[in-house]
């Protein structure tokens, strides 16, 4: 995101002995490295679904609402063109706090994080917050899955989803079962399933989904590494990846991925579903110097965050720096640049700067101008200011087709 070594399959295990109180189906492996892009998928035209738009999803509260509004703009103007709202129901878990069960969900990262709820994630710096909210949705932008706390039971939590434009808790709840603990829900790319994590009965957690039509049964997808890490659902059929920082290669058939304790920032796709850990990882390729992945220039090129606070793109191939070191802020500024998006060419990327550990203040919802960019990957063109009085600090930035 040390030398040259050669990318290989995640080779995830087979699934244990399955107790869960549902009956699960099971799924079954395949050939190594397949192709995992969504190219596959008729999206509806919108302006959300057509090429040269950047996506953004921001969470607004009031007295008695909460809601994610998602937009699509133009990234050479910086002007919207259309925007959705997709109400947050009274019991979905979209902040923590004492006294209800503390729930793992990238909602908890767009609206409920502050000085007093951190994030749910151990690292919640953009490059590992985008793509982790970017899933709560599908492709299309027509459905965000939501985790709901039972009100009857504090212990209990279901998934579901609502849909934009619906009235506040018109929620569709896929599930009620007594005792469940279901997390880190998000859509499959067609919207027609959510996918979370799970406790199954003999107290491990597992990788499930369950189908937004029919019986809303559960599925049993594959094994999980615990709550702690987010999902990422990509492909047809659907597989998901349990790490962050995950980006499909363009050629879909790699991805960029980070977990604790695995060794690398890239791997090649797989045929199943499952957690990145040092067991299912194998042959990876590390990104010398990167502590965050921002996305593909290439399919052999990824723009990295650097420990010095440079971006570099980087061959995936080799691990190291391809071209110069490319700066957004002087190293004695005292703030930080942290990457968004890549567009879909590779020669630009978005930006925010922020004084360090600044993004999240005690007055959580008022408004605080942000400091967005746009900056060339290569030489030759400037850095240009992204400026919109509907862009706050906390606008994060989903896609860039």
């Amino acid at each position: 995101m040390v030398a040259p070594l050669a990318l290989a399959v995640l080779c995830v295990q087979g699934c244990s002995a399955q107790p869960a109180e549902e009956k699960p189906a099971s799924k079954s492996s395949a050939s190594a490295a397949p192709y995992l892009g969504n190219r596959d998928y008729v999206l509806p035209d919108s302006p959300f679904t057509r090429d040269d738009t950047v996506v953004t999803a921001t969470c607004g509260m009031g007295a008695r609402f909460a809601a994610v509004t998602v937009r699509a703009w133009d990234p050479e103007t910086w002007q919207p063109r259309a925007e959705r709202t997709f109400p947050i129901p009274s019991d979905a878990a979209f902040t923590n706090y004492a006294g209800v069960k503390a729930v793992n969900s990238p909602l908890v990262d767009l609206c409920g994080m502050n000085p007093d709820n951190p994030s749910p994630y151990k690292v919640a710096t953009l490059e590992y917050m985008a793509p982790r909210v970017r899933a709560l949705f599908d492709l299309a932008f027509t459905r965000m899955a939501v985790v709901l706390r039972d009100r009857g039971n504090n212990k209990d939590s279901h998934v579901g989803y609502v849909v934009s434009g619906a009235d506040l808790d018109d929620v569709v709840r896929l599930s009620g079962a007594a005792g469940a603990d279901e997390q880190n829900a998000v859509m499959s790319p067609d919207g027609r399933g959510v996918w979370f994590t799970y406790t199954a009965k003999g107290g491990g957690q597992r990788i499930g989904s369950r189908s937004t039509e029919g019986s809303h049964d559960l599925s049993d997808e594959g094994p999980a590494a615990g709550h702690g890490l987010p999902l990422t659902v990509v492909g047809k059929p659907p597989r998901a990846v349990q790490a962050d920082t995950v980006h499909l290669a363009p050629g879909g058939r790699r991805l960029t991925a980070k977990a604790p304790k695995v060794f690398g920032n890239v791997f090649d796709t797989w045929n199943s579903s499952g957690a990145l850990t040092s067991r299912s990882a194998r042959r990876a390729t590390l990104l010398s110097g990167c502590v965050g992945v921002v996305g593909w220039t290439g399919d052999d090129r990824a723009l990295c965050r650097t420990s010095t606070g440079t971006f570099r793109i980087m061959d995936t191939r080799t691990g190291r720096a391809s071209g110069a070191p490319i700066s957004v802020i002087d190293p004695h500024d005292g703030r930080v640049a942290e990457g968004m998006l890549v567009s879909p060419d590779g020669k630009r990327f978005l930006v925010a700067v922020h004084e360090p550990n600044a993004r999240r203040s005690d007055d959580t919802y008022s408004y605080r101008k942000p400091d967005f960019r746009v900056v060339p990957t290569t030489g030759g063109e400037a850095t240009t200011d992204v400026v919109n009085d509907l862009l706050d600090t906390y606008t994060v930035f989903l896609s860039w087709s």
